[in-house]
């Protein structure tokens, strides 16, 4: 096998981008779209060049021209559909979350275990050529020792009770749908848990979280968390040291990260790219599969579960 052949499972935005990203890697192609409607996939697949598509997804599953499976349905479905896709013998690269809360992660380690087979939660932003720059800064000590982190993550969405993102039987709320970003980002630079969380929350009429902000205490340092359905925050992350600085403008798709001491700016990486950025965590995976390894080493299952111990830790302390 020279390139990894792709199916993805479900055909909305976030597939587009996937689906359009493939194109600039030099080790993986799409095969197969699946949806829940057979003339939808068939259009997807058209539009990609894909010589397959299904109608509902067990036929993907079963595809033995598939090598892995795109997940990237709603969350709430990541278990069942990146379950059954473990389950039939095919690498899964799953959107994230991966899951709803941390008991549904570690069950989806389990079968990823029990069948041999690859996962990873498609963190998309720990792949970026400007945020790993950004950590060779950090790692290198050029800010000294961390002293703050902030990052933030939020986009005006209009109340709607029937709205995916306002519906609590889907796992609706700001936190899971974009506080994952900055809970991640938090954990790349922190590289461990926070001794303890504080969290000030607010709510839509439904009782779904729409504004939230985290303090995480790791004892000698804080990370400043927020992620809100009411506004559109900055969206930028920081990483600030004893002698200085990292800004990453728009962390969770970052295209450049600088590095400054006190008002200067000393430093500069911008990667330059055309594509929306998710080729960089394809190609990633793709390596891994040619070379035989059941996990990424840049984003592990560890990470995953960690995510999302820490967003369910978040909401056990939402104000009523």
């Amino acid at each position: 096998m020279s390139k990894v052949r792709w199916g993805i499972v479900g055909a909305g935005r976030i597939a587009h981008t996937f689906a359009q990203d493939m194109s600039a890697t030099t080790n993986g192609l799409l095969q197969s779209v699946a949806a829940r409607n057979g003339d939808a996939a068939r259009a997807f697949a058209d539009q990609y060049g894909a010589p397959g598509s299904c109608g509902g997804y067990a036929a993907l599953y079963a595809d033995p021209d598939v090598d892995a499976v795109y997940v990237a349905t709603p969350h709430t479905l990541h278990l069942q559909n990146a379950g059954d896709a473990l389950r039939a013998g095919k690498a899964v690269l799953c959107e994230k979350p991966i899951t709803v809360n941390a008991a549904e992660c570690q069950a989806l380690i389990d079968i990823a275990n029990e069948s041999s087979s690859y996962l990873m939660e498609a963190m998309w932003t720990w792949f970026l050529p400007a945020v790993r720059k950004a950590k060779e800064w950090v790692d290198a000590g050029r800010i000294g020792r961390i002293v703050q982190i902030k990052a933030d993550f939020g986009y005006p969405l209009v109340y709607a009770a029937d709205k995916r993102e306002y519906n609590a039987e889907l796992a609706g709320g700001c936190l899971l749908e974009m506080g994952v970003y900055p809970v991640a980002l938090a954990a790349l630079f922190a590289g461990r848990d926070p001794i303890d969380i504080s969290v000030v929350s607010r709510h839509a009429p439904n009782g779904v979280e729409n504004d939230v902000a985290a303090i995480f205490n790791y004892d000698d340092f804080v990370a400043t968390l927020g992620t809100s359905f009411r506004a559109k925050l900055q969206n930028w992350a920081y990483i600030i040291g004893e002698h200085g600085y990292v800004a990453i403008p728009n962390f969770w798709c970052a295209n450049e990260c600088q590095l400054w001491a006190l008002d200067e700016m000393v430093d500069r990486f911008a990667d330059g790219r055309t594509t929306n950025g998710f080729d960089y965590q394809i190609e990633a995976v793709n390596s891994d599969l040619l070379a035989g390894r059941k996990q990424s080493e840049i984003m592990p299952l560890s990470a995953s579960l960690q995510f999302q111990q820490h967003m369910d830790l978040i909401r056990s302390k939402f104000q009523s």
